[in-house]
């Protein structure tokens, strides 16, 4: 599996403002500098320069930035299928802190989207395995996610992905798309549930404890408001500190566009908050 290559980014600051100095430790040494680590996980179809904008907000502030977007065919059509292919990459992801030897630092993940969630549910596998396990994830920001089973916004989302291919090979492969998650999720479902659990309810039973942030809207037609808020009190049944943001009026993945100085604020405090736990 460490032979995948991924094309992801990274981005490293030239200095660190991740210091402590000012406050000792209990043992009288000043407190070791931190350098917080921030993976984003794109939706589906994302391209690089679309996430670079939500990688300044962590970068300026001192943070070792990656980003990653899953390939689309696997999102909307081996993960539909049953076909956990997903997992491999999320391993190679995480292979990534040990190669830059960033392993011990505390890490954030900003996911966005089915397509970022899908790709996040197998990290959070991993994260129980032996080699994975004692990496320290403070906390996670959901933006436009988690949705479940929402046909007519998948379609959408397809749709746009393909806007620049043909007219002709844009209406097969919405059509494919269309045919396999009904008969994988509705005709077939007691069946594929024996080998594959969704990722919707995969991450509605999560065993992972640290805090989560909900950015949203009521006014997404992708991601349905319903969904996310659903996962919310999910989470919190389970303990988890869980908090939503609704922004109302935006649109998918549209909240640091229409919102960006709100939507930095709420994203560099949960991260400053959750890395002084």
């Amino acid at each position: 599996m460490a032979s995948v290559e991924l094309d992801y980014t990274i981005e490293i600051p030239d200095q660190p403002c991740w210091s402590q100095t000012n406050s000792p430790s209990p043992g009288g040494k000043e407190a070791e500098t931190r350098q917080p680590v921030v993976i984003l996980l794109g939706w589906g179809g994302c391209k690089d320069k679309n996430l670079a904008k939500y990688s300044a907000i962590y970068h300026k502030r001192g943070c070792i930035v990656i980003r990653y977007t899953a390939p689309w065919h696997m999102v909307f059509f081996s993960e539909s299928l049953g076909i956990p292919s997903l997992r491999v990459l999320a391993q190679r992801l995480l292979e990534l802190l040990f190669d830059y030897e960033i392993e011990k630092e505390p890490l954030l993940f900003h996911v966005f989207s089915n397509g970022g969630v899908m790709l996040y549910r197998y990290v959070l596998e991993l994260l129980q395995t032996r080699r994975f396990c004692h990496l320290r994830v403070v906390g996670t920001i959901f933006d436009s996610a988690p949705g479940d089973s929402n046909l007519v916004g998948a379609l959408r989302a397809l749709a746009a992905i393909l806007e620049r291919r043909a007219a002709m090979l844009r209406l097969l492969l919405l059509v494919a798309f269309a045919l396999v998650v009904v008969l994988f999720h509705v005709l077939l479902a007691p069946i594929t549930a024996l080998f594959h659990t969704h990722f919707y309810d995969r991450l509605q039973d999560a065993g992972s404890r640290w805090p989560e942030l909900y950015l949203y809207s009521r006014a997404d037609e992708v991601v349905l408001a319903r969904d996310v808020e659903r996962m919310v009190e999910a989470r919190l049944a389970r303990r988890v500190l869980a908090r939503s943001v609704d922004f109302v009026s935006s649109a998918h993945v549209s909240h640091l566009r229409d919102y960006p100085t709100y939507y930095t604020s709420l994203c560099v405090d949960f991260m400053r908050n959750c890395v002084r736990c």
